[in-house]
């Protein structure tokens, strides 16, 4: 069975998090989107397992669970993420990492040992004052079958190789419990190709969620974990991850780094950003003020990396770069943005010929998608399942923009209708 897995997202409670982020809206959208498995997010904040407990149900799938009001089959995966505060080196160090666990009384347990390091009623994500290591340790005491990894692990601030609060090595971070550590997550800006480059990781999965702030399908499972498994369960999920078998964990979708908040080292109040070797000439100063600019993506792997560009490790599972369809056709049409309403019809167009996003990204003919969305939106999602979609990168928070002007003047050329094609 192909499963597809967005294992990172928050709930209404969590802080600039959409009002409407609900166990209906995630389990309709993702259903909209295409994935089976979706993490339910927050469960240390006490509404939110409390509302867990009332609008979920147990599944016919070992440690998952499923909306009690209706069958969608969209089955829902216990998870939090919370913010360690430590020093190290005396210097501070805010991470953030995510937890996975197999049952809503195994959630409680695990809240009630970390309600003792921080309040957990403030955030769906909270802080705690406990040292990674610490946190690795009481949650694995709680169940050997709970999972703790490194939340979107290059971004600049509150992650494990971040430029300004992280560390060079995952040792150094998770120090004695390094040991229980079995995946990565990528982050928007990084994908698998950038951390191959670090040698410390290999014996990771290395996985991408979307960390997700809204149902949208735009943020909803915009990075996600392929699976081929007999049956969606928690353990079967856990267990491909661990072994890194790639006939089971079969690959990422990934957004192309240079898409994420922070690839590129730049200073959005002066509007410029460099690549890593530019950056690193200008000594990390912005050219314009003379200020620091925020260390990307790039050039932090650049630092830590003991590998060239190009190794792949034997046997990693794969990966594919795509742009959320709402994103594809609003850039095609030159719209405002995926929340635009004639992006949304041409949208819902699309979902009702093909049944799901994942469905129009990765298999939709050219053919049919250029019948109900015309020419510009076709020849531009055949270009980013090509991987040929050009994007001018993101960088200091600023997210990264199709270019198309040179896409959409092509003419009469040739375009592979289905992703196989591109294989």
């Amino acid at each position: 069975m192909r499963i597809i897995l967005d294992g990172h997202i928050h709930s209404k409670y969590s802080r600039a998090t959409s009002k409407d982020m609900n166990i209906r809206n995630i389990a309709r959208f993702a259903k909209v989107k295409g994935l089976n498995v979706v993490a339910t997010g927050d469960f240390t904040h006490p509404g939110w397992l409390k509302e867990l407990k009332e609008t979920l149900k147990l599944s016919p799938f070992e440690g998952l669970y499923q909306p009690a009001e209706n069958e969608e089959n969209v089955y829902f995966m216990v998870t939090t993420e919370v913010c360690t505060i430590s020093s190290f080196e005396g210097k501070p160090r805010r991470i953030h990492h995510v937890i996975w666990v197999p049952s809503l009384e195994v959630a409680e347990q695990i809240s009630e040992a970390l309600s003792a390091y921080g309040d957990l009623e403030a955030d769906g994500r909270p802080t705690l004052n406990m040292e990674p290591p610490e946190l690795v340790e009481r949650v694995t005491e709680v169940s050997s079958d709970n999972l703790v990894f490194p939340a979107h692990a290059w971004t600049p601030w509150f992650s494990l190789f971040g430029a300004f609060s992280g560390f060079d090595r995952l040792k150094d971070c998770y120090q004695d419990m390094t040991g229980r550590i079995y995946a990565l997550e990528t982050g928007l800006s990084s994908d698998p190709p950038m951390n191959w480059r670090v040698s410390e990781l290999d014996r990771l999965a290395i996985i991408s969620n979307s960390d997700s702030h809204s149902f949208w399908p735009w943020r909803l499972g915009r990075e996600a974990n392929v699976f081929e498994l007999p049956e969606p369960s928690y353990k079967a999920i856990v267990n491909a991850l661990k072994s890194k078998d790639n006939r089971r964990f079969l690959f990422t979708i990934e957004t192309d780094p240079a898409y994420g908040k922070y690839h590129w080292t730049g200073h959005r109040s002066c509007g410029v950003s460099f690549p890593a070797s530019e950056a690193v000439k200008l000594k990390g100063i912005c050219p314009v003020c003379g200020r620091r600019m925020t260390k990307g993506v790039e050039e932090r792997v650049e630092e830590l990396a003991d590998r060239p560009a190009g190794y792949r490790p034997e046997g990693a599972p794969g990966y594919i770069h795509l742009i959320p369809l709402s994103e594809i056709i609003a850039a095609a049409l030159s719209l405002p943005g995926p929340q635009d309403r004639r992006v949304w019809n041409i949208y819902e167009k699309l979902i009702a010929r093909f049944g799901s996003e994942f469905n129009v990204l990765l298999d939709a003919p050219y053919g049919e998608v250029e019948e109900l969305a015309g020419k510009p939106v076709a020849l531009l999602l055949a270009h980013v399942r090509e991987g040929k979609a050009k994007i001018e990168p993101g960088y200091d928070g600023v997210y990264g923009r199709l270019l198309v002007d040179e896409v959409l003047g092509e003419t009469g050329k040739r375009v592979k209708g289905t992703l196989e094609d591109f294989f």
